[in-house]
């Protein structure tokens, strides 16, 4: 059910509620589909029983129906994927949360400058320890089937820890026989320790050649917890459909959260990006 909290402006919204709106902006009616959705928003107050829509959406609506950059945030743990997201609209920037099971999502509005700030929370960005002045990078190459058949062995029923490990391993091996120790050893200890992945993608009007084109920018880390940070620079985002297959190639670059911090600042487009703005 969606719900409304006026002392932070809040809403908790599930993606049909969202659809409601887009067709009332519109000046239409919501199709038969999305009635029972519209009742819902009428007995919170939200929309009118002629389909007027509340003064305290005008923040979010305002957003929604005219971005002027969209981000993505997939943060895939234990429970599964979950969606969060900001909407940097005109006049107001709208961050949204997502919860593991639920339909619904919260929607609050936010100041601009801590866009970055909301970013890293949604990800659960942490300071670590800082990495030794030049340190040589840390690679691990292997395949996306290697990958696939480790989380098939980490769901072995019944198994204690060591067999877990050992089980992994095996998988690893056979999967991806050119991975060798110490590159395996290190690759195991990740996917073993692997706290998230999640990824980050900005997406907007700018230009390319002279022409308005979709700009888009994205992020993919590995949050492996006692482990830290590793960037995920294959498959490289964004990845279309059908791109990446059992033979692409997984290359984990280990990484800080001050370096992870400065990736996500320059996912966001700087104002003369913006095709809208040039426009102006």
């Amino acid at each position: 059910m969606p719900s409304y909290d006026s002392s932070r402006a809040r809403f908790r919204l599930a993606d049909r509620h969202i659809a409601v709106f887009a067709h009332l902006l519109d000046g239409e009616t919501p199709p038969e589909e999305l009635w029972e959705s519209l009742v819902e928003l009428q007995r919170l107050g939200l929309v009118g029983e002629e389909g007027e829509l509340a003064p305290v959406l005008r923040d979010l609506l305002g957003a929604l129906a005219d971005p002027m950059v969209l981000i993505q945030v997939e943060v895939t743990g234990e429970h599964g994927p979950v969606n969060h997201g900001v909407v940097v609209g005109q006049d107001a920037v709208i961050s949204h949360d997502g919860w593991p099971g639920e339909e619904e999502s919260e929607y609050v509005s936010i100041e601009p400058n801590t866009l970055v700030w909301d970013l890293a929370r949604k990800v659960n960005l942490h300071r670590g320890e800082k990495p030794e002045e030049g340190a040589a990078e840390v690679r691990v190459t292997t395949t996306m089937r290697a990958l696939d058949a480790a989380f098939v062995a980490l769901e072995e029923p019944g198994a204690d820890d060591d067999a877990t490990l050992a089980l992994v391993r095996e998988a690893l091996t056979g999967a991806d026989p050119d991975l060798k120790s110490p590159a395996l050893d290190q690759f195991l200890e990740l996917v073993v320790s692997l706290n998230a992945t999640w990824r980050i993608t900005t997406a907007w009007d700018g230009t390319h050649d002279g022409q308005t084109s979709t700009m888009i920018r994205a992020l993919a880390v590995w949050d492996c917890g006692p482990h830290g940070y590793w960037l995920r620079e294959q498959p490289e985002e964004p990845i279309a459909a059908g791109q990446v297959g059992p033979d692409s190639a997984l290359v984990l670059l280990k990484s800080d959260s001050g370096t992870v911090w400065e990736k996500i600042t320059d996912l966001l487009p700087d104002r003369e990006d913006l095709s809208v703005v040039d426009a102006a």
